[in-house]
């Protein structure tokens, strides 16, 4: 599945699942591929011809089967084919991917993975060094929380639309962090069932309470 061949422009996910039902019951029908691959008909039929365009499948009246080397990802010309039926057999997954434009995409996106993941632990350990117990002080026999100092101001390269925040690695919005009505981060983690407005309004009522009682 990590293969470039199989890349959403490429072949696509849902051609490795068929080739998986046809290696497992060869000479199948469209009907009977639906079922074993639980692929919509209209989706296996895409599917199939992408894969019968590099002369992976085959088809003798109704059923299909995969071609000799397949799963190795070569394709073949079947001698009863008619010359338009396959415009070029694959000659390796590599060859797939390069035909398609996906080569490199695997590879392009785990280091984009990999970038995400240490600039997100590197804010994850910054904001640890400033975490620190709730401070409250009594004021008419009710708790008051004192804000915290907030060192996690975004700079504005880091701004983007609708209140995200930038990856300074990778330039992409991060999904998981947010910037309040004040200019600073806030994580949203999934165990938080809170909107950004819930956390945003929470946070600027906890400062104005502050505020009024200093």
């Amino acid at each position: 599945m990590g293969h470039d061949a199989f890349a959403h422009r490429g072949l696509g996910s849902a051609a490795l699942v068929v080739i998986g039902a046809l290696h497992a019951r060869p000479a199948q029908t469209v009907a009977e591929l639906v079922g074993s691959s639980s692929v919509s008909r209209a989706t296996l039929y895409r599917a199939l011809r992408r894969l019968a365009d590099h002369g992976l499948v085959h088809h003798s009246g109704e059923t299909w089967t995969l071609a000799p080397h397949a799963l190795e990802g070569f394709g073949d010309r079947p001698l009863e084919a008619a010359a338009e039926e396959i415009s070029e057999p694959a000659r390796g997954w590599d060859a797939v991917a390069a035909r398609h434009g996906t080569a490199g995409v695997a590879s392009r996106r785990k280091a984009v993975h990999a970038a995400e993941r240490t600039a997100y632990q590197r804010a994850l350990e910054r904001l640890s060094e400033h975490r620190s117990k709730a401070v409250v002080i009594v004021r008419d026999g009710r708790q008051i929380v004192i804000p915290a100092p907030r060192p996690d101001e975004v700079p504005t390269a880091w701004h983007a639309p609708d209140g995200c925040v930038l990856d300074p690695v990778t330039g992409r919005a991060v999904p998981d962090w947010r910037i309040a009505t004040d200019g600073r981060l806030i994580l949203i983690t999934p165990a938080d069932q809170r909107s950004y407005d819930e956390l945003a309004a929470a946070h600027a009522e906890a400062r104005s309470e502050w505020e009024s009682a200093a």
